[in-house]
């Protein structure tokens, strides 16, 4: 849901960037008076309410809110306890998802009245970070987004920078030192209670549960002196901050000129294209994020060349590869395997046989949901071939669901009864584009 910001919000925001681009060393002092505006708080509300989420550890999910509480009267007490500086965070629910590898990660949740605050903070402080970031960097940032890092990447490759550092670091999140943290975000703000606001959240509680549902300390508090849960709201602008470090390092230092090598960055998420070899760009990479008390996955943390093999960035598998039409070499963009294995496993899960008893327009309406959200991301570049088989994926499985259903068994005539034609026409199925968008992917030279 994409919602418009507020032309008094807007301009407020546009000031403060402007100011910040104009004097890069000017400290902002005086910020917090604007978190808690309740135009900016009723916006923080909006924004977070078009993300619902899961509820946090209090239970209150939006519902809860806006029938027994009252938005009004959620915010305006919400209002009251910032300007009074009486507010504090709430614990945070840790709930674990699975990752692509079997493994798990941990998503912290903070409750919705803490995830407004940090809404509200972040509509106020952000457009000064924003003003610093380096061009390099695409995470969770305003007009930004994974295609233009891929893209900046296929640029890099297209102009020789090939061989590819595909960094890999060791639980981002869970390592950032508060201390640090804390000190490059007062580089820019030296406003006392923003501050303290944002100590409160990186040693807010965090709170799981076991098996059964007993519920548990599993991290956090006052004793803890590094990381932030990824999930709360506020997390991805820290961690461009800290990160932006790195960034900046390599700007200052002119280290894209002086060891051929240019970072693409997605938040924790980069890689290191060099021009050159890969010995020099590497150790200066290791020494900055040993400063920063980070550390390289060297399991995972790979030197490829990408001429020779592909690397894999943001579900996407890149390379260099040479058109079958001229003979000249192009950067190669289309969804890892990875990313066509987890669609085709959604699309038999939403089809299982399980399912016979449930509408059948249920069933197309969720197979529909996923594949117009994977199509929306990656029909892109050279995608057209996965999409093609996406799309005979997508057919296959609602034609093997549909045999279930009326309990037919023999796949020839499930062709007569079933046939494509009639799977869009008659059953609504979404259409897989068979041609990627990015109508230029063989231009490069």
């Amino acid at each position: 849901m994409s919602l418009t910001t507020p032309d008094v919000i807007r301009t407020l925001q546009r000031k403060l960037y402007t100011k910040a681009k104009q004097e890069p060393a000017y400290r902002f002092y005086a910020l917090y008076d604007k978190v808690w505006r309740a135009d900016i708080l009723m916006y923080a509300y909006r924004l977070v309410r078009a993300n619902p989420g899961s509820p946090g550890v209090d239970g209150m999910n939006f519902e809860d809110i806006e029938q027994k509480i009252g938005i009004d009267t959620f915010l305006s007490e919400l209002a009251q306890d910032l300007k009074d500086k009486t507010y504090h965070s709430s614990p945070v629910r840790r709930v674990m998802i699975p990752k692509a590898d079997g493994n798990l990660r941990p998503l912290g949740i903070p409750t919705i009245r803490d995830r407004v605050a940090q809404m509200a903070v972040k509509l106020v402080i952000e457009p000064i970070f924003e003003a610093d970031f380096c061009p390099n960097s695409y995470g969770f940032r305003p007009k930004k987004s994974a295609h233009d890092a891929v893209d900046d990447i296929a640029e890099a490759l297209h102009q020789g920078y090939t061989q590819v550092i595909d960094a890999d670091l060791s639980k981002y999140f869970d390592s950032i030192p508060h201390s640090k943290l804390l000190a490059v975000v007062a580089e820019r703000i030296v406003d006392s209670a923003i501050l303290h606001i944002i100590k409160l959240w990186l040693k807010a509680p965090v709170i799981g549960e076991d098996k059964d549902g007993t519920r548990k300390n599993v991290g956090g508090g006052k004793a803890n002196s590094k990381g932030t849960p990824q999930g709360g709201v506020i997390s991805p602008l820290l961690s461009n901050c800290y990160l932006h470090l790195l960034d900046r390092i390599w700007v200052k230092h002119r280290l894209r000129w002086k060891l051929k090598a240019r970072i693409v960055r997605y938040a924790d998420d980069f890689v290191v294209l060099c021009a050159g070899t890969v010995d020099a760009p590497l150790a200066a990479v290791r020494y900055v994020l040993e400063r920063l008390d980070l550390t390289l996955n060297e399991a995972k943390t790979r030197i490829v060349d990408a001429r020779q093999e592909s690397f894999n960035f943001l579900g996407f598998s890149i390379r260099v590869s040479k058109s079958w039409r001229t003979g000249k070499s192009y950067p190669h963009v289309c969804p890892a395997p990875k990313s066509l294995v987890k669609i085709k496993e959604r699309m038999k899960q939403q089809t299982d046989r399980r399912l016979t008893r449930v509408p059948l327009e249920d069933v197309v309406r969720n197979m529909n949901a996923s594949l117009r959200g994977w199509v929306g991301y990656f029909h892109y570049r050279n995608s057209s071939k996965v999409l093609d088989e996406v799309k005979m994926q997508a057919e296959e499985r609602l034609r093997t669901h549909l045999m279930k259903r009326h309990k037919v068994s023999d796949r020839g005539t499930a062709l007569k009864r079933f046939p494509r034609q009639k799977l869009y026409a008659y059953y609504g199925l979404y259409k897989v584009p068979k041609t990627a968008s990015w109508k230029t992917a063989h231009a490069l030279v």
